[in-house]
């Protein structure tokens, strides 16, 4: 009987192909079974890279649940690889539900360490590097995406967030709205042709975006955590609420009441802040 297979979680490069590793390569060939989140892209980043092919079978968003049990029936037979798109997989892509079942049926799983858009920016962006919190993609919808930045907002660490080139603009004006003008990084096509960074503040980086004809590319945005005390942290948290309350159309006695009763701040002050913020 042959012996139980490990899952390896192998990082494909983000643009150019010189930075795959050597182990990476090794074991893109040798694994009995890839799985991929799209089979096209990786179909062809094999030809590119003059390997042969193992058995190649998707595993994305909608049919990561329905996969587990063939991860598992492959394991049982041998090796087998998870790739991503491009960079390293499971990070804010598909495959932490096998990963999970994986490790809880008893096979060894092993993340082969490669390239990642969250470090490649963050090292790069100027910003510190001692602490940093990756956030991932942020909700589509702009209420949505300026309640989820209203919870970072008290965060101290940088933070890294993935995004789209048609919603970075609205991203920006959003983050300048619930974090204030923050110092950011904005990655453009990480190791890819017209790879740049645009540093800045906030509303700077938007500004050079919108003077653009066409926003384009592979989207890393690197923003600087928050330098306040506990009191203003505890304010911009508030505020955020108030934001959010006065919007849903909550009248400003009840918004007062409510974030009084949730933070502990001074009616009157609350009530200042909400009449500022109704302009």
């Amino acid at each position: 009987m042959s012996e139980r297979g490990r899952l390896f979680l192998i990082p494909t490069p983000l643009g150019n192909l010189g930075d795959l590793a050597p182990r990476s390569r090794e074991l893109l060939e040798s694994v009995g079974a890839l799985f991929c989140e799209d089979t096209r892209t990786t179909s062809r980043l094999l030809a590119k890279l003059e390997l042969k092919s193992p058995t190649l079978v998707a595993l994305h968003d909608h049919n990561e649940r329905q996969r587990v049990a063939a991860v598992l029936d492959r394991l049982e037979r041998g090796d087998v690889g998870m790739v991503s798109e491009a960079g390293t997989p499971v990070l804010s892509d598909p495959g932490y539900v096998v990963v999970r079942a994986a490790i809880e049926a008893g096979f060894e799983v092993i993340s082969v360490p490669g390239p990642s858009a969250a470090v490649a920016a963050v090292v790069g962006s100027g910003l510190p590097v001692d602490r940093f919190v990756f956030a991932g993609f942020p909700p589509r919808q702009s209420g949505k995406r300026r309640a989820w930045l209203a919870e970072l907002a008290a965060e101290r660490s940088t933070l890294v967030l993935y995004e789209a080139p048609r919603r970075i603009v609205g991203l920006l004006e959003d983050l300048e709205a619930e974090l204030g003008d923050r110092p950011v990084a904005l990655a453009v096509n990480l190791s890819k042709l017209g790879e740049r960074f645009v540093r800045g503040s906030a509303s700077a980086v938007a500004t050079v975006l919108r003077a653009e004809d066409e926003v384009r590319g592979e989207m890393t945005l690197v923003v600087g955590g928050f330098e306040g005390g506990e009191d203003d942290a505890l304010w911009e948290r508030a505020e955020g609420v108030m934001t959010g309350l006065l919007e849903a159309g909550t009248p400003a006695g009840a918004v007062r009441d409510a974030v009084c009763a949730a933070f502990g701040l001074p009616r009157r002050e609350v009530y200042q802040r909400i009449l500022e913020l109704q302009g």
